[in-house]
């Protein structure tokens, strides 16, 4: 009966993480899809314009960019591979630009986790 509570007690932190406040980084952001019939983990990036009370602007409008905007915006750069090691290594060895917060590789190392494993077990992934 532990477990379950560990198990719960997780989920309720991890879910109020997500909803915390975090700066962006200034050098862009990341969406990550899998593509189940390629079989691949796209990484797209995308940069940020970030005005002084840390939002995105939109590059046109010069607006804040809303959550649930349905701006479409065009990837600054596109990556595919088949695992979260393969994808890391392109994002922060070969390239050293792209993420300059430790939080922001930290959370892209756990997504890209989930999106490996969405990818190997054929699941729908969805990015925190």
């Amino acid at each position: 009966m532990k477990s379950s509570k560990s198990l719960d007690e997780k989920i309720k932190i991890d879910n109020n993480l997500s909803n915390r406040y975090i700066d962006l980084d200034p050098n862009g952001y990341f969406i990550i899809k899998v593509d189940l019939e390629e079989n691949k983990i796209i990484l797209e990036h995308f940069l940020n314009n970030i005005n002084d009370d840390g939002y995105a602007l939109d590059p046109e409008t010069n607006e804040p960019i809303k959550c649930d905007s349905q701006n479409k915006r065009v990837s600054n750069e596109v990556f595919k591979g088949i695992s979260a090691k393969q994808l890391g290594i392109l994002i922060t060895e070969e390239r050293n630009d792209l993420i300059t917060r430790f939080d922001h590789a930290l959370y892209l190392g756990r997504e890209l986790q989930k999106a490996e494993e969405c990818l190997y077990k054929k699941l729908p992934y969805i990015q925190d």
